[in-house]
């Protein structure tokens, strides 16, 4: 735990340098994922273990709700950005882990749920937690698309996705924070583009 070694201004400067040594171009794709998934009317399940769960979870929030403005919210009509966290579905995973096995509780969602051309998010700090594993390799071969979030050497789950952001650094804490705030940035150009609005807007010449 870099926390316990670091005092707070080196750890604030880590989290800086490590920031700027990710891939751009990768969060860039992670938004286009995103956009594409709405503009094509595909479904987005997000995955993950621990914090990776809780990160599941306030992505897929932020995205179903947050990627409107407020007004259009009452609005029925409004096309919306179909997504849903699997680690929220508590009866369903602990039925599957009882009767069948952990590493299976996203990958049986997704059998019943998911359809060909849909997005599957597979959050993984390790990149080897076994249930995102299965999820990832049963959504390749059943044409889902994939991407992942992961840390450390990116594990199998890095190795398996079409495309992802990966963390290169080995402390969990700071690859999961790194993530979420990566996402914030997503978040931002997803509802930008949905509204046209900031460097999306109509005339705007801004670069993305």
């Amino acid at each position: 735990m870099l926390g316990a070694s670091l005092d707070f201004e080196s750890y604030v400067s880590r989290i800086g340098h490590e920031m700027n040594r990710i891939d751009a171009d990768a969060v860039r794709r992670w938004a286009d994922v995103l956009f594409d998934a709405w503009d094509n009317d595909k479904t987005v399940y997000v995955v993950g273990n621990g914090g990776s769960a809780t990160s599941a979870t306030h992505f897929s929030q932020d995205l179903a709700k947050s990627t409107l403005r407020t007004d259009d919210l009452y609005d029925e009509t409004k096309k919306r950005l179909r997504i849903i966290s699997l680690t929220d579905n508590v009866g369903w995973m602990l039925a599957v882990a009882n009767d069948l096995d952990y590493d299976q509780i996203f990958v049986q969602q997704l059998m019943t749920l998911a359809s060909r051309g849909d997005l599957v998010i597979a959050i993984s700090g390790s990149g080897n937690s076994s249930n995102v594993v299965k999820a990832v390799d049963w959504a390749k071969r059943s044409g889902l698309r994939t991407f992942g979030l992961t840390g450390f050497d990116g594990g199998q789950v890095d190795a398996l996705c079409d495309d992802g952001v990966h963390v290169d650094l080995d402390d969990m804490g700071m690859v999961e924070s790194l993530h979420l705030t990566l996402f914030h940035w997503v978040l931002n150009d997803v509802y930008a583009r949905i509204n046209s609005e900031g460097r999306y807007a109509v005339g705007s010449h801004s670069g993305s």
